[in-house]
């Protein structure tokens, strides 16, 4: 399974469920490192240093940092849901889909609604 870092703003039951279905999930503050207002280059750093993808909802951010050509251990980029269990899955596929995420960009998006 996947080692991954979650953002300081990615939702906590996504994580809760992507440790259910067997990742190794980090979150900031599991790591002492919340409510410091850590750069986003920081917290790649951070999560390339432990051999981590990084989980977050800054979409924006992550994916310029990835354009910069900065080495990582990967980055998934996600779309707010509330559907948290269907997140989780959906995080998995995209996991699964990648025979490695080093140095990957990974977008998971929520479904659209009919």
């Amino acid at each position: 399974m996947a080692r991954l870092l979650a953002d300081e703003n990615f939702p906590l039951p996504v994580v809760e469920e992507l440790r259910r279905l067997g990742h190794d999930v980090v979150t900031l503050e599991d790591a002492g490192k919340a409510g410091q207002s850590l750069p986003d280059e920081a917290v790649l750093d951070f999560a390339s240093g432990d051999k981590r993808a990084v989980l977050t909802l800054n979409r924006k951010h992550f994916v310029r940092l990835h354009g910069t050509g900065r080495d990582h251990a990967g980055i998934i980029t996600c779309t707010f849901d509330l559907d948290f269990a269907g997140q989780a899955r959906r995080i998995q596929g995209a996991i699964a889909a990648h025979a490695q995420l080093s140095g990957q960009l990974v977008s998971v998006n929520r479904p659209t609604r009919q």
